[in-house]
């Protein structure tokens, strides 16, 4: 087997994890969430983690996955019902942190009766996006292409709560239960985001191409493909230079995407034009 065989499967699964994330990264940006994805998958971990417990193959076993999924929704009753409309005493990016925490912590406290469990939480972390399989890849597209086509179908109403709240709720639409039908898609796509790339690889994906493009336009559709370009170059990138310097994948994939967006803050503060 060639070193092209074996880097393409992680480059591809990165390519359609940029497709979906980045997308998804928008909204969050906009709601002020930034670690809702951080929190949600950690919280896929942790269900992860129950599964591995109870004996399941944490890889390829569907009781895994229902478990890890189950967890992601009930992250996801949570972060729709605390949405609160207006000023607040609580932010709701204060909340996500506790879910975080509580759920990184339980976790850890989880692993720690059993064996082998170093490894394990280092999976969650950064995953093992090298050891993913063609069939792992199809299953996650499709899984993928359906959500971005629910997306799709109801963007009027994703991006208006996401972008315009208050004229959403001026409008009578149901923020609460709309934001439930967002979370509990992004669940789905969390909860196969991490089993395959990790936490961190994950929340990279979401963040920082739509953080990149804001930097640039304000236009939803130059900032998608600002977005899904840099996370395909990025990917490429990282995937060849950790199979050059034989690092772990997930991570230097991780640290490109850092050193990225800090050349591009760095070349559009050169750029930006002066005011007087």
């Amino acid at each position: 087997m060639t070193p092209f065989d074996i880097l393409l499967p992680a480059f591809v699964a990165s390519l359609i994890l940029t497709g979906i994330h980045a997308y998804l990264g928008v909204h969050v940006v906009e709601r002020g969430v930034i670690f809702v994805d951080l929190s949600l998958a950690q919280i896929a971990a942790l269900g992860l983690t129950v599964a591995y417990l109870a004996g399941f193959d944490v890889h390829t076993s569907t009781p895994a996955y229902l478990f890890s999924l189950g967890f992601t929704f009930v992250g996801a009753a949570i972060f729709a019902l605390t949405r609160a409309h207006g000023k607040t005493r609580i932010p709701q990016e204060a909340v996500i942190g506790i879910v975080y925490a509580v759920s990184a912590a339980v976790a850890i406290l989880l692993m720690s009766k059993a064996t082998q469990e170093t490894e394990h939480l280092k999976e969650m972390l950064v995953g093992n996006i090298l050891s993913v399989t063609w069939y792992e890849i199809a299953k996650t597209a499709v899984l993928y292409a359906l959500v971005g086509a629910f997306h799709y179908a109801f963007r009027d109403r994703f991006l208006l709560i996401s972008m315009q709240e208050e004229e959403a709720v001026r409008r009578g639409l149901n923020v609460r239960f709309w934001d439930f039908l967002f979370y509990m898609s992004f669940g789905f796509v969390v909860t196969s985001s991490v089993a395959i790339a990790g936490v961190l690889l994950v929340f990279c994906f979401l963040i920082v191409p739509s953080v990149a493009a804001m930097l640039f336009t304000e236009r939803l559709g130059v900032r998608l493909a600002i977005g899904w370009t840099m996370g395909a170059v990025v990917s490429a990138v990282g995937v060849a230079l950790s199979f050059a310097l034989d690092l772990p994948t997930g991570a230097a994939i991780v640290a490109t995407f850092g050193l990225a967006l800090l050349l591009l803050a760095g070349f559009r503060a050169i750029t930006r034009p002066r005011t007087a």
